[in-house]
């Protein structure tokens, strides 16, 4: 049985089991050559270990049946014993309440009885303390005070809660009969809560926080309670202003202030706040009107400046205050402080803010003209400057002299952000000192003198100046300034857009003047757009025309029809050199005063009138075999640059006018498959018969059977 025990181990697996069991017994495995297998030994091993199985079963069969017995036995007896206790714990708790009861019953009685004695007692200490009160009003009526509550300083607490009660019954007496005992008792009165102001104060000076309750807390009766609270409010204040920074100290101030009251008053939010107001009234009010008043009438810049300032750190002062217990409605309190201090103030603020910046904006643009030299010129107004917009925008004619503005845009960066940075600081201080309901009004009135003088008086004007200065397509050596004018107007839209997103929408997002604004910024940009448009496509007709004169002066006749055809170098033209030197430094300029698609659209628009001047160009000359040749030269080379310009339908067109070049030169018999290919196949068969023409070799009845 030890030797089966020894099998069973965990985990148990039956297989492995039956392979320990055949390995330990002697034939029953394979063992090299040592035993060989002996099977009817390993079947009477099984058979004999089955058996002892059996028995192993059986005994613990028995053990099993024996523990449940035990551990029904067992659960019997502790239900039993639960019964037991659960009847126990209601016999306690029948005696836990019959006590309950019986408490509850004396309390009632004690209550009872305690009643009973109060009002018992209550009307003797009454009638005790009228009789003393009586005593110490017949010593007023005699005109000699013997008490010794009246005479010891050491008794004055016990002297003032006397006096105070005397003083309510001597108001309810007549006059007539005892006019003199109340002119004494006034008196004392008096004489006592002076004295007891006294004493407050030499305790406040000597800190004595516990001997200050106790004076306040006496005087809290008094009338003279109001005259304590300002006794301490001025004490608390005497050398807090040393240095003069008054919105740090008063916070300073406050804040220990704010600590100490409720241990020496009873109603501390009320002496607190009484504190700031006094705070305001007089400190904060009397400093802003130094500040304020000094340079109003002389300084609008300082006192814009100052004001803000002011306005910002005093209710930075009042957020800072909030935090403390100033009653019900702090907020409102605290905003009704900061009024009256700033009210004669913030009443005409957008009238000096508005004049102030139109000053200041009209003074950075005269000092940039008076640095340049240059006296503004009168634009716009009148019937016959309006008619001359309107002829010059449909028609692109340049009307009048063109002036000379050596290269200068007028238009300055420097003075753009001047005028940016004066009117950002103006919406700053208009979102902090107009009144909510006056926000949107105001921001609009800052918005329309900053579209006055930044687009109208400077950027229209330059754009006005731009536009008379582009010379006429016919003027020889024109230097082009206008995209330059483009480049920088550009970026100053950017940054004028920028200040409307950032500054202007907080301001009027959620009210109506948005929809003002958006349409006075949008009017204004289509008003400068049409200029912008306008001079860009007067200066590409400028540029046109330089191309043009370039081709007029440099192209001879004779490069495409040489007179001695033998002697000609196959390559392109000087005409063709110099064009396309003009034009990629004109490709370049575009390229760099204009961004996004703009850049696209203007290019194209060059390039589409780049080779119209080409094409219209070659159909003034009669080409040779040779001359076609270099026609050809000339093309590819108009074709790669106008691959600088980047835009598929511009080399779309320089690659049709090469395969169109090809046709002067091709042999005749190859004209028809020459015009039906890939790149001629879709042309009109006038523009082909065009530059058939153009052969120098070209005779229309010898020619026609070919090209047909």
């Amino acid at each position: 049985m030890a030797a089966t025990a020894e099998l069973f181990e965990e985990p148990f697996v039956a297989d492995e089991y039956i392979e320990r069991l055949a390995w330990r017994t002697p034939g029953g495995g394979s063992r090299g050559a040592v035993e060989a297998f002996d099977p009817k030994r390993l079947l009477e091993q099984f058979v004999n270990h089955i058996e002892e199985l059996k028995l192993m079963d059986e005994r613990i069969q028995r053990k099993v049946e024996k523990l449940e017995n035990q551990c029904q036995k067992e659960a019997k007896e502790f239900a039993k014993k639960v019964q037991e206790l659960q009847k126990s714990n209601q016999v306690a708790f029948q005696h836990f309440q019959e006590l309950d009861e019986h408490i509850s019953y004396v309390a009632t009685k004690v209550c009872h009885l305690g009643d009973q004695l109060e009002g018992v007692n209550t009307p003797r200490q009454r009638a005790v303390e009228a009789q003393k009160l009586m005593t110490y009003f017949n010593e007023f009526l005699d005109g000699e005070l013997r008490s010794d509550v009246f005479n010891n300083p050491e008794k004055i607490k016990e002297a003032a809660d006397i006096i105070q009660k005397l003083h309510l019954i001597a108001q309810e007496l007549p006059f007539d009969r005892f006019a003199e005992v109340k002119s004494k008792i006034a008196s004392k009165y008096h004489d006592l809560e002076h004295q007891l102001i006294q004493e407050f104060t030499s305790a406040q000076r000597k800190g004595e926080i516990s001997r200050m309750r106790e004076v306040a807390a006496v005087l809290l009766h008094f009338k003279g309670y109001s005259h304590c609270v300002d006794v301490y409010i001025n004490q608390c204040q005497e050398g807090a202003y040393l240095k003069y920074e008054i919105f740090e100290n008063s916070a300073v101030l406050c804040q220990r202030v704010n600590k100490e009251v409720g241990d020496i008053f009873s109603n501390p939010e009320i002496v607190l706040a009484k504190l700031i107001q006094n705070i305001f009234e007089v400190k904060i009010q009397t400093y802003v009107k130094d500040q304020l008043d000094e340079c109003r009438k002389s300084d609008a810049e300082q006192y814009l400046k100052s004001l803000y300032e002011l306005y910002t750190r005093t209710t930075n002062l009042s957020s800072k205050l909030m935090e403390f217990n100033l009653g019900t409605d702090k907020q409102t309190f605290l905003s009704k402080l900061i009024k009256s201090i700033f009210i004669s103030y913030l009443e005409n603020y957008i009238d000096v803010e508005t004049a102030y910046l139109r000053s200041r904006s009209s003074v950075i643009l005269q000092r940039y003209y008076e640095s340049k030299n240059h006296q503004k010129r009168p634009i716009g107004g009148g019937g016959i400057q309006d008619l001359k917009e309107r002829i010059r925008q449909r028609t692109n004619l340049p009307l009048g002299p063109s002036i000379d503005t050596h290269g200068e845009t007028f238009l300055a960066q420097e003075v753009v952000v001047n005028l940016l940075q004066e009117t950002k600081h103006a919406f700053e201080r208009c979102h902090k000192l107009s009144d909510p309901s006056d926000l949107p009004k105001n921001a609009f009135k800052i918005f329309s003198i900053l579209v006055d003088y930044l687009c109208i008086e400077h950027i229209d004007y330059a754009l006005e100046i731009g536009l008379a200065a582009i010379p006429s397509p016919d003027a020889k050596n024109a230097n082009l300034y206008f995209f330059d004018v483009v480049h920088q107007a550009n970026t100053i839209f950017h940054l004028f857009d920028k200040q409307f997103n950032d500054h202007l929408m907080p301001l009027i997002s959620s009210s109506p003047k948005l929809t003002e604004c958006l349409q006075k910024k949008k009017e204004i940009i289509e008003q400068m757009e049409v200029k912008l448009d306008n001079g860009i496509d007067r200066t590409l007709n400028c540029m046109v025309g330089q191309m043009k004169q370039i081709l007029t002066a440099e192209q001879k006749k004779t490069d495409f029809k040489p007179e001695d055809e033998n002697n000609v170098l196959i390559q392109y033209t000087t005409a063709c050199v110099k064009v396309c030197l003009y034009v990629r430094k004109q490709v370049e300029k575009i390229r760099n005063s204009m961004d996004g698609k703009n850049v696209d659209t203007v290019l194209m628009e060059l390039g589409v009138r780049f080779h119209r001047l080409i094409y219209e160009h070659l159909q003034q000359f009669s080409y040779s075999s040779m001359g076609g040749m270099l026609a050809i030269c000339d093309v590819a080379e108009y074709r790669k640059c106008a691959k600088d310009f980047k835009i598929p339908i511009v080399l779309q067109l320089f690659d049709t006018l090469h395969s169109l070049c090809n046709l002067l030169v091709v042999a005749p018999d190859n004209l028809k498959q020459m015009c039906s290919g890939e790149q001629l196949a879709n042309l009109d068969k006038n523009i082909l018969h065009s530059f058939v023409q153009l052969r120098a070799d070209y005779r229309p009845a010898r020619l026609a059977r070919h090209f047909s």
